[in-house]
């Protein structure tokens, strides 16, 4: 096979390689398959919104080459828009917040991006999501010639994951579950209208975070970053799955450390999220099934965190039995089908 050559690095998004998952959990009588997004050069499926918002973008003249961009984001989406302005060399204001990691304001900057931190909860919701946006809102009143993204509802961001879905069925057919993690639902929509345009027989599983208010669940802390959303985002919409499931931050950690261990993949928070619904819906699910997660980053961003046993022993005691035995979880939550 030749070598082929890609026109820049951009060019190395999407295409994502699907592999079989046999040890996470053992003697599935299913077939289990992950996509795998962490395979994305900026390390991340959102590197697929961030690339085209910003093409469609210089495409059509709502932004040029002087255009500030600026964003909120707690992590991946920043991450892949800095790379994506990097590349096209636009200035990028990334507003983040109290609970970024220090990795990826590492990671922001090595890309050249400006970060903007926000300190201080929303006075009205408690909520940093909102003081984000509200600081990307004042930054946009203050710089002429910028432009806000909005990942919450562009519509580029789930425009984006009709390719995710159909880089999924091209190589697996009409895949009977599909399993997504929640956040700005992008991810969740794009899929879903892919699914439905080709009237597949994919069943949606949206999992979502215990304490996210997405649906119908009361705002709670969650430790867990870029998985679930304190506020309902306008790209959410209520039909988009076929079903839900709450999973708890305690259940994310063991299904990352699950996924290392077992099947040698570090993958981030909302992956191990996505392999616990598995887990818990697996005696729901046909003998002869096809299911694929979605696995939405690559775990070296939680390293300090998820990864880390005393940061894992602060927040939950000495959990590291979970690791190799099944979790008999008390906060997971499933809606009916």
């Amino acid at each position: 096979m030749l070598n082929v050559i890609n026109e820049s690095v951009l060019s190395l998004i999407g295409n994502t390689p699907l592999v079989s998952l046999t040890r996470v959990i053992p003697e599935l009588p299913f077939r289990l398959y992950a996509k795998l997004e962490g395979f994305n050069p900026g390390g991340s499926m959102k590197d697929r919104p961030a690339t085209l918002i910003l093409k469609q973008g210089l495409e059509t003249g709502t932004i040029n080459r002087e255009t500030v961009i600026i964003e909120s984001s707690s992590g991946n989406m920043g991450i892949g828009m800095a790379q994506a302005c990097c590349y096209y060399g636009l200035r990028f204001i990334c507003v983040v917040d109290a609970k970024t990691t220090l990795q990826n304001i590492r990671l922001l900057k090595a890309y050249g991006a400006e970060v903007d931190m926000v300190d201080v909860p929303d006075e009205v919701t408690g909520e940093f999501l909102q003081a984000r946006i509200n600081r990307v809102k004042e930054l946009q009143d203050s710089i002429e010639n910028s432009y806000w993204p909005n990942q919450y509802s562009n519509e580029c961001n789930p425009l984006a994951h009709h390719q995710t879905m159909h880089e999924i069925v091209a190589a697996l057919g009409d895949i009977d579950y599909l399993f997504c993690a929640t956040s700005t639902c992008g991810t969740l929509r794009g899929c879903a209208e892919y699914a439905r345009r080709h009237k597949l027989k994919t069943k949606i599983v949206a999992v979502d975070a215990l304490g996210s208010v997405l649906f119908g669940g009361k705002s709670a802390k969650r430790l867990i970053p870029g998985h679930g959303a304190a506020i309902i985002p306008p790209l959410f919409q209520a039909d988009l799955a076929h079903g839900h499931i709450h999973v708890s931050d305690l259940d994310s950690i063991v299904g990352c450390r699950r996924l290392a261990n077992r099947e040698a993949i570090l993958s981030g928070g909302s992956s191990g999220a996505v392999m616990m619904a598995v887990e818990h819906l697996k005696d729901d699910i046909p003998a002869d099934a096809v299911c694929v997660v979605i696995l939405a980053d690559r775990g070296e961003r939680y390293l300090d965190t998820i990864f880390s046993d005393l940061w894992v022993k602060k927040h939950f005691g000495d959990v590291s039995d979970l690791w190799s035995v099944p979790l008999e979880s008390q906060a997971c939550v499933m809606a009916t089908y």
